[in-house]
């Protein structure tokens, strides 16, 4: 891609739209990619991780794939949870308008393809799923963290993956420091080099201090 990246606004790279055959939600589909988004190729390593081991999503309310590239994790929230509106969100355009294009063509009429700025404000997301781009830099990583991750409703549960390389454990440990007692993290899963991190909000703040786990992760086959 040159001097682009996946998170670039508007890729200058070549389109160079492709089919690829993907598994997604437990149905053997055909989708679109393009150049300058992430993993265009192949459901990356990371996603197909976290899509292993999350729970099924809520059946209905809001839901939030943040960093969507093509659409991995949106179209499989879509799929699983039909009477649920899924957002995904990204500030690649080119992204946005495959996710858009995948959608349609998997009769998914639940997504929503959007920028950051167009979520409305006064959603609440009763999951959020997302591969986020690491390569962004650890503050803007933090910002976009600190940004979505309070927009969880009570109760529900946030999925990160995260290579274990990149990072994993010093973000679980800043995810810890930085939210407020209402919040519990922990490491759901590891494997393939990949952590999953579980973020919980809680109805109320608890009124002692959250431990966090330091086993009881899962592992893959």
């Amino acid at each position: 891609m040159g001097s682009d990246h996946y998170f670039s606004a508007s890729p200058a790279s070549p389109e160079n739209l492709r089919r690829i055959r993907v598994s997604l939600a437990g149905r053997d589909v055909e989708v679109t990619t393009a150049g300058g988004v992430f993993s265009p190729e192949h459901v990356d390593g990371g996603t197909a991780v976290l899509l292993a081991n999350t729970p099924p999503p809520p059946p209905g309310g809001h839901l939030l794939d943040l960093g969507c590239g093509w659409g991995p994790i949106a179209l499989s929230l879509a799929l699983e949870s039909p009477h649920a509106t899924v957002w995904a969100v990204d500030v690649n355009e080119r992204a946005l308008d495959l996710v858009r294009r995948n959608a349609a063509e998997l009769g998914a009429t639940n997504v929503n393809a959007v920028l950051p700025q167009d979520v409305p404000d006064d959603i609440a997301f009763r999951t959020i799923r997302s591969n986020p781009p690491i390569r962004v830099g650890k503050d803007v990583l933090h910002g976009l963290l600190d940004t979505w991750i309070p927009r969880l409703a009570e109760r529900s549960d946030a999925w990160l993956v995260v290579q274990r390389n990149l990072g994993s454990d010093s973000l679980q440990r800043w995810l810890a420091a930085s939210l407020d007692r209402s919040y519990s993290v922990s490491r759901a899963a590891t494997g393939r080099g990949f952590r999953v991190l579980k973020v919980r909000r809680h109805g109320t703040p608890p009124t002692g201090a959250i431990d966090l786990p330091a086993s009881g992760e899962g592992d893959l086959a």
